[in-house]
Order: structure tokens, then C-alpha cells, then sequence
């Protein structure tokens, strides 16, 4: 894994805040010792669950949304690192595996265009490259026989969760999206749009289910393209749900999982669907949080469930004082994952 930057004990000192009488996450989580092949040491640790950060909005730029959310990792970890160690959670379930070398990538797309062709076909071809790269570390994290939760960067990434964790289990997985967006529009090139488009078309992808998809902000081009497959492709609108109540919540979960579950699976989350999130394309109307944290832990409890993604949130684009809320919102979706998927194992 050597586009990696691993995590270390001394990293995990820095970011946790210790208090007397308390047990922080940053006092438990596993880091990969000092000069140990990360693949290796993660098929004897016994820890499940692998944090892996991608601190890019190259996929975003590509899009035409607003840069920020390469600052999502960074939160989310001081957070995450702060959560209390108890009987409801424990950090030792965790090892920090660290985040992806894109500082490179990064500074190459400060001053491109998305208008201008030439910066855009540049744009797609950064996109594809980080394509590769977490395909190849989410392959190594579930060969290892562990559990990715990836966070940050736009959702570009759903390509190479996807990719790497077929590659991984030997054959196509299937995906459920909590998502204002379908993220399935057409092959015009790489970016934050297109990524279960991509590994539908190629092979990755079996079935895909969107979860609340926001009706204003949907091409027809996009619904009639899911029309022909929905065999293999179903959405519901949050509109449905939660605005003309057609259709209730917890029935949708429950159809959403028939749909999905019989495959292993991703859970993707972006977190555009939660209204005053900052993010690329933020909203003001959409699910709470409370329902978002609902859908995690309903999905998780499932042994298919094979990775979760946390993706979109830009820290960035906050009020500085508002800067760690996003961190700490990824803390609360990450500790849901695990407390729910960890019942599997103790049934």
C-alpha cells in the first residue's frame, strides 16, 4: 500500500485529549507499528473495523462543486479519537490505518478549470488515479478480513470502495446510497458524479439502491436510465417520504434491504443529504440526522454489510467555530456502524 500515509501512535497522541478518570478511543485504537507492513499486520491484529481517510475534493472540482471536503478526514479523526471508551463502544475495535498520499494530486488542481476542456479531461485523469489507489487499499483492508470505513472526499470514491472490495470478495457487490443525488450519471469522464455509473457499467457493481434521492435535483435522462434497469437499479425520493409521506421511512429501509442484502454491500452515506451540512452541494431540506444515524444502524446489522463510506462533508466551508460539528457528526455515524455490526458477531 504505498500511496498510504500511515497513522501513527505518536499522530493519535497528538489529536486526543486526555482527562483524568476518562478513557478516551485515542487511548485504545490500534495503529500500525512502526516499520511493519500495514497488510500484514492487519491479518493478525484482532481489531474489525480499519479507519481509513481520503483527504481529496479532486472528484468535487471535477463536478463543478465546491472544494472542501479534503478537510472531512482531518475532523473527523480528532474527533473520533475523543469519543469515550466504554461498555457501549470500544475503540480497540478500531485500527487507524491512516490516509491516502494525495498532497501531490492536490496541489495539481489548485488552478484548474473544470470550464476549460483540456483542465477537465486533466481533472478526470487525477480522478482516475485515485481510482486506482483506493481500489488497491480497500482490496487489502477486506483480504485481510476486515471492515473499511472510509471517510472523506467526494463521492468519486464509491468507485474504488466498490471495485476493491469486488476485486476482494471475488465477485460483483451491491451498494445502498444515502443520497440527495444518484451519483449515476453518464461515462463523460471521471468525477463525483459517476461513480456507481462507472463500477455499474464495469462490472463491480450489481445492484444499486438510492435512498432519498431529491426530486428537484434529478435529470429525467438519469430516471430513464434507471427505468430500463430497475431490475438491478431502484431509488425512493425523500420527497416521498418525508414531504407527501407516501411512503414511510421505516418501510423503505426494510424494502431498500430486500433489494440489496442477499449480496455483500456497500453503505454509502453523503452527507449533502443533511440539510445546513457544509458540503459541495449543500441543502436545506432533507433527512435529520437522527434518521441518517437510523439508516446506518439498520444496515450495518447485517453480515453482507462489508464497508461503510462517509463522504462529502467539507469542515472547510463551515464558520470556524462550526469547524469540528462535521468531525464529530462522522463520529457519531461511525460508532453507530460499529455497534451494530458488532452484534452480528455476538449473536
Amino acid at each position: 500500500m504505498e500511496k498510504l500515509i500511515p497513522f501513527t501512535i505518536n499522530d493519535l497522541a497528538k489529536v486526543t485529549n486526555h482527562r483524568s478518570g476518562e478513557i478516551k478511543f485515542g487511548e485504545k485504537m490500534v495503529t500500525i507499528p512502526k516499520g511493519m507492513d500495514s497488510t500484514e499486520f492487519l491479518k493478525t491484529c484482532e481489531a474489525k473495523y480499519v479507519l481509513f481517510g481520503i483527504p481529496e475534493d479532486i472528484g468535487v472540482r471535477a463536478n463543478y462543486g465546491r472544494p472542501g471536503a479534503a478537510s472531512a478526514w482531518e475532523s473527523a479523526i480528532a474527533s473520533i479519537a475523543n469519543i469515550q471508551h466504554n461498555r457501549f463502544c470500544k475503540g480497540s475495535q478500531i485500527v487507524v490505518l491512516g490516509q491516502l498520499s494525495v498532497r501531490a494530486e492536490m496541489k495539481e488542481v489548485e488552478h484548474l478549470d473544470f470550464n476549460d476542456i483540456d483542465d477537465r479531461s486533466k481533472l478526470s485523469q487525477l480522478v482516475e488515479k485515485i481510482d486506482k489507489d483506493v481500489s488497491h487499499i480497500i482490496f487489502n483492508i477486506i483480504k485481510a478480513g476486515k471492515t473499511p470505513i472510509i471517510i472523506g472526499g467526494g463521492h468519486n470514491n464509491s468507485y474504488g470502495n466498490i471495485k476493491g472490495t469486488a476485486l476482494a470478495k471475488g465477485k460483483s457487490i451491491n451498494a445502498v446510497n444515502f443520497d440527495a443525488h444518484s451519483d449515476f450519471r453518464i461515462l463523460e469522464g471521471r468525477h463525483s458524479g459517476n461513480g456507481f455509473s462507472y463500477a455499474f457499467e464495469e462490472g463491480f457493481l450489481k445492484k444499486y439502491f438510492i435512498f432519498g434521492l431529491h426530486e428537484n435535483y434529478t435529470s429525467k435522462s438519469v430516471l430513464d436510465i434507471i427505468k430500463k434497469i430497475e431490475d438491478r437499479v431502484r431509488y425512493n425520493t425523500y420527497d416521498s417520504i418525508n414531504i407527501r409521506k407516501e411512503k414511510n421511512f421505516q418501510q423503505e429501509l426494510i424494502q431498500a434491504a430486500q433489494f440489496i442484502q442477499n449480496d455483500f454491500y456497500g453503505i454509502e452515506i453523503d452527507l449533502d443529504a443533511i440539510p445546513n451540512i457544509a458540503s459541495s452541494a449543500m441543502t436545506l431540506s432533507g433527512f435529520s440526522i437522527e434518521e441518517l444515524r437510523q439508516f446506518v444502524t439498520f444496515f450495518a446489522k447485517n453480515k453482507n454489510a462489508a464497508y461503510l463510506h462517509i463522504c462529502e462533508g467539507a469542515p472547510d466551508l463551515c464558520e470556524e467555530k462550526n469547524n469540528h460539528l462535521i468531525g464529530k457528526l462522522i463520529g457519531y455515524l461511525v460508532t453507530d456502524f460499529i455497534k451494530s455490526n458488532h452484534e452480528i458477531d455476538l449473536d
